[in-house]
């Protein structure tokens, strides 16, 4: 991690914008992000419960994903129809991946929601990432392609080789690198992950610019 890179982009930010996310006349977007909502219903209905039955969690799997803005609608529609045309044994199979993703072995699950999904060609990071975000959303981090490889570019992050297939290596090394940085910032800036990851993207453009 480069420390002095890190200082340099919370400095300018918090120097023209010293309320942060709150400024709604530069973040209207944020302004009607409410990550507090999604992590109620996400909660809700992906709760330990609810894997008992597997219509229920593949529900509340694709319920989650669609409520979030920051899967494209073109992936949820190619979702809605994968999850159409599954029978009982395959969602039971799907359920298992995202019950181990959420609450039990994360490897395992992350690896086989993968390998589900990549038969409808939807093994995308925005995808599997919505979910464990959604859920523990301080902890977990939300994979969106172009900030991240715009993060792993500026800061030269070391053992973070991104490739449009997610891995859980690749996560793992990502994650670790985030929260390195994340215990050297200003807590306005990573009050959430997804806010944590957007303040990158909006301070990058705004330096190199």
């Amino acid at each position: 991690m480069n420390l002095d890179k890190l200082k340099d982009l919370e400095s300018e930010f918090l120097h023209r914008y010293p309320s942060g996310f709150k400024d709604e006349s530069f973040f209207p977007q944020i302004q009607k992000f409410k990550p507090e909502k999604l992590e109620l219903f996400a909660k809700d209905v992906l709760k330990k419960e609810n894997f008992s039955n597997p219509n229920l969690a593949v529900e509340g799997f694709f319920k989650t994903v669609q409520k979030s803005v920051m899967v494209s609608l073109f992936d949820k529609l190619k979702l809605k129809d994968a999850i159409a045309s599954l029978n009982s044994y395959e969602k039971d199979m799907l359920s298992i991946e995202i019950y181990e993703l959420l609450y039990g072995n994360k490897k395992e699950g992350f690896e086989g929601l993968v390998e589900f999904l990549a038969q409808y060609n939807l093994a995308k990071w925005t995808i599997i990432s919505v979910t464990p975000y959604c859920i523990h959303r301080h902890t977990e981090y939300f994979i969106k392609p172009t900030t991240t490889k715009m993060i792993i570019k500026y800061f030269e992050l070391k053992d973070c080789n991104y490739k449009p297939r997610p891995s859980f290596e690749f996560y793992e090394n990502y994650a670790k690198a985030l929260d390195e940085m994340k215990s050297n910032l200003d807590e306005s800036l990573t009050f959430d992950n997804v806010a944590y990851t957007s303040f990158f993207k909006v301070a990058i453009e705004m330096c190199e610019d």
